[in-house]
């Protein structure tokens, strides 16, 4: 228990000082203008100004927003999505399934078991092909280089057929 506390309190929101952390806390709970929490931290405001353009200060405000959604919103969250996954519809319970699914890490945002499946077979594919293609390579005896050289000229000898010398496009 005292491992995962430590593991808790590291990242960036921890490594401020306590004025820092305390300006962050302020800024999430967005009772106060910058100019009001300015003066309770005793600071001028372009001081708070300063240290909301800091990379650090913004992956503290970004780490302080997780941990407070997950501390006070996430198991009342998932409970609800438990209560979904009995809805009536269908498209309720689909969407309330992938959302979990998502928050598992078992789904991506861009990812559906269907299209998952697609793209191992498309990457199957292109394997395929680029084996093919070396086998062909290997067979020929010819380098890459001579074979890209022959398809340029092939290419061009289309082309120039298609056109005609006027610069209009010829019927093929």
């Amino acid at each position: 228990m005292k491992n995962r506390r430590k593991s808790e309190e590291m990242g960036p929101f921890y490594e401020l000082n306590k004025l820092k952390r305390k300006a962050v806390i302020m800024l999430f709970e967005d009772s106060l203008t910058d100019e009001e929490i300015a003066k309770k931290l005793r600071r001028v405001p372009s001081t708070l100004y300063e240290w909301k353009k800091d990379p650090k200060f913004k992956a503290a405000q970004e780490q302080y927003k997780k941990l407070v959604v997950k501390k006070d919103f996430e198991s009342k969250a998932l409970r609800e999505l438990v209560n979904l996954l009995n809805a009536k519809s269908e498209m309720v319970r689909l969407q309330t399934a992938i959302t979990i699914l998502k928050m598992s890490g078992m789904m991506s945002d861009n990812s559906t078991p269907e299209l998952d499946k697609a793209k191992i077979r498309k990457a199957n594919a292109e394997a395929d092909i680029a084996e093919y293609k070396a086998q062909v390579l290997k067979n020929s005896g010819s380098s890459g280089v001579e074979l890209l050289n022959e398809y340029l000229d092939k290419l061009d000898t289309l082309a120039d057929k298609e056109v005609k010398e006027d610069g209009t496009k010829a019927d093929v």
